[in-house]
């Protein structure tokens, strides 16, 4: 039985990993039990495992803009450490990664989705470490690294977008979010499943985007993670990216293609919409969140 060991163990992703794979052998390691910047540890952690599924990164994006040594340690440096790791013992190395190691236009042309084998021009110190995180895992293990770029990423273990909005709309007050930037909300859930699917396949190395299908902005899911909720989309307003209101610039146009999941003969992520609703059936976020009054 595949043995697999589970980095970052402590985060959203990793918790529906860890359900995902609940039948087989699975080590988690957290951060306080595994640093994956030292080299030695890694070895020793990989020891054993047939399948590393390296959800461990530093993902403070506006923070890595002060910090890139650090974030760059984790990121780059500890993609390459686990990667080597494998390629010593054979070991695939499953490298999550990120829509940043993308710019704003494709090369396919705006407005269309970026392939798996596009350019990497991130425009951000995050995108940055992420990208060389995949080239030094590639390098160091050529045939046994599998790289799943995935984002906008939500799910029931851990905060993210959608538990941000319900927060706000808790308030009552109309509130805005940018609506100029585009991408694939996706649930944890969903890349744990693809993630199975594929390594089920045997495949070894490759290139896939693990992001849902089709397409919004940040304010066209608010409007759904209101309506879906019950509450009045109305409640949140369109707003532009102001340029420099926040440390790290974002990618304005994160969607996606999935030609890599055909390639491997497998079906990519469903749409955007039909899988927030399960999520959001199954995780309770299909009912209005209690009012800052409300009482117990």
């Amino acid at each position: 039985m595949t043995r697999i060991l589970l980095t970052g163990a402590d985060g959203m992703l990793a918790h529906d990993l860890r359900a995902r794979f609940a039948g087989r052998p699975v080590t988690a390691l957290g951060r306080a039990s595994l640093d994956i910047t030292d080299t030695e540890a890694c070895r020793a952690a990989v020891r054993g495992h047939d399948v590393v599924l390296n959800t461990a990164a530093w993902t403070a994006v506006d923070a890595a803009e002060d910090e890139p040594e650090a974030a760059g340690r984790v990121n780059a440096l500890g993609a390459e450490n686990l990667a080597r790791a494998c390629a010593d013992t054979g070991a695939v190395l499953v490298q999550y990664s990120t829509d940043y190691v993308f710019g704003d236009t494709p090369p396919t042309g705006a407005g269309t989705p970026w392939p798996e084998e596009a350019p990497l021009r991130p425009i951000s110190v995050y995108g940055r470490t992420k990208a060389e995180g995949e080239r030094r895992a590639r390098a160091a293990h050529p045939d046994g690294v599998i790289v799943m770029r995935t984002a906008w990423l939500y799910g029931a273990h851990g905060r993210s977008f959608v538990t941000a909005i319900r927060d706000r709309a808790a308030l009552g007050e109309p509130f805005t979010v940018v609506d100029d930037q585009w991408g694939q909300p996706t649930w944890t859930r969903e890349v744990a499943d693809g993630t199975a699917a594929i390594l089920d396949r045997g495949v070894r190395s490759g290139i896939v985007h693990a992001t849902a299908s089709g397409s919004t902005t940040w304010f066209g899911f608010a409007r759904t993670i209101l309506a879906t909720a019950g509450l009045d989309p109305e409640l949140v307003r369109p707003a532009a990216t102001v340029p420099g209101e926040r440390p790290a610039p974002r990618p304005r146009w994160s969607v996606l293609g999935h030609d890599g999941w055909a390639r491997l003969g497998l079906a990519p992520l469903r749409d955007w919409q039909s899988a927030f609703a399960d999520a959001a059936a199954e995780i309770g976020w299909a009912s209005a969140p209690p009012s800052p009054t409300d009482g117990p």
